[in-house]
């Protein structure tokens, strides 16, 4: 584990983003909150955000962090049959939250797909990347 003792506690931002292609039921099933096991997007939600606060539990040598914000929003897009995902973290501390965004993104896409594996295993999550960060010694990053 890197030694963060001497580092200064900073405000730090981090979101993330992916995507999961799904057919055309599925998306009714989601859009239209139909689904067998329940509110698809509601429950990948709050899996998003319990991930992130657990990212310290998931990743080797990742810090537990206190979170002070974290979200996970949804975009459906019926036309192309993807939803994306972005979820944003933040915090006030001496290390960024890169890999909680990131994990938050991962895991609410990993809920839809069990959530909706009884209509069609064919789920293709794709994309998954930092979107932005803020804060730090390494400054702002945006993904171009």
């Amino acid at each position: 584990m890197v030694d963060v003792s001497e580092k200064k506690t900073t405000a730090r931002t981090a979101s993330a983003v992916g995507t999961i292609q799904v057919n055309r039921e599925i998306m009714e099933a989601v859009v239209h909150k139909t689904a067998a096991k329940g509110d698809v997007l509601g429950v990948a939600r709050v899996a998003g955000i319990m991930a992130a606060k657990r990212t310290w539990e998931l990743i080797p040598m990742c810090h537990p962090l206190c979170i002070r914000k974290c979200s996970v929003d949804f975009e459906t897009d019926e036309e192309n049959l993807e939803i994306r995902a972005v979820a944003t973290v933040k915090v006030e501390d001496v290390t960024g939250v890169e890999m909680e965004a990131l994990t938050a993104v991962s895991t609410a896409l990993l809920t839809i797909y069990d959530m909706c594996k009884a209509i069609d295993k064919r789920m293709e999550i794709t994309g998954i990347h930092l979107l932005r960060k803020t804060g730090g010694k390494s400054g702002d990053f945006h993904y171009d």
